[in-house]
């Protein structure tokens, strides 16, 4: 197994838009991380590029993802 490249520092943003951008940086790791051949990811963008469901459901990913950093970041916080 090859060492793994530091892409997260930390969970901590300076804005909820740093925040977004985070989750989608994961969430795109993630794809990465499950489906290893990038020839093959490349291939089946365009699946998914025209199904509304599959794009519902990375968007759904992606507010996961964007939950978890809002909790570490407090934004629900006055």
């Amino acid at each position: 197994m090859q060492p793994s490249e530091i892409y997260l520092e930390s969970l901590i943003t300076s804005t909820p838009q740093e925040g977004r951008d985070l989750a989608i940086k994961l969430a795109r790791k993630s794809i990465a991380a499950i489906q290893t051949d990038p020839e093959t990811r490349k291939n089946l963008r365009a699946n998914y590029a025209q199904d509304t469901a599959q794009l519902i459901a990375s968007a759904q990913v992606i507010a996961v993802e964007f939950q978890t950093i809002a909790m570490a970041n407090n934004y629900w916080k006055p």
